[in-house]
């Protein structure tokens, strides 16, 4: 079996240990995603769903890329990126490191396929359920066919 070392869990809500801290651990958290938003603006628009910054450390920032064509095509983007995080807000940057992150392609996938499919509740569907709603004694089913109905009115309204 394993030895699990045990620790007072007062560490982490001290600062005597910065590096083990709730509140550097927050603080860097925030650093990364702020420094991830002026990446993206930085990008091309093509390759800003494909890639995020994962990490800096030692004046290397470390960029997670979905899948090895995106990071061809970021290699041509890299010079352009790392000269202007230079200028702009990081001067002691020294270079990128690129990573393959397949967790990220995966990531993005899922997010377009459930954009894409969308359900929409037609009129005569929201119609017929509308008349089943009115017929039911049931109050929870009757009010979920009800709200059901309010959504599919709301959608159709959002089309027009």
């Amino acid at each position: 079996m394993r030895d699990i070392l045990t620790s007072n869990l007062d560490i982490l809500f001290t600062n005597k240990t910065p590096h083990m801290s709730l509140l550097y651990i927050q603080q860097r958290g925030i650093m990364l995603l702020n420094l991830n938003r002026i990446v993206n603006k930085l990008l091309p628009v093509p390759l800003r769903f494909w890639c995020r910054v994962a990490n800096i450390h030692q004046s290397v920032m470390v960029i997670e890329i979905a899948n090895a064509s995106w990071k061809l095509r970021f290699l041509y983007e890299q010079h352009q990126l790392l000269s202007a995080l230079k200028k702009q807000i990081l001067p002691s940057l020294s270079s990128i490191n690129i990573k393959i992150n397949p967790d990220l392609d995966k990531k993005k996938e899922r997010s377009i396929q459930n954009t894409e499919k969308k359900r929409h509740l037609s009129v005569q569907s929201a119609a017929y359920i509308s008349n089943v709603a009115k017929k039911i004694s049931q109050k929870k089913l009757k009010n979920a066919l009800e709200r059901l109905t309010k959504l599919s009115i709301e959608s159709t309204d959002s089309f027009c």
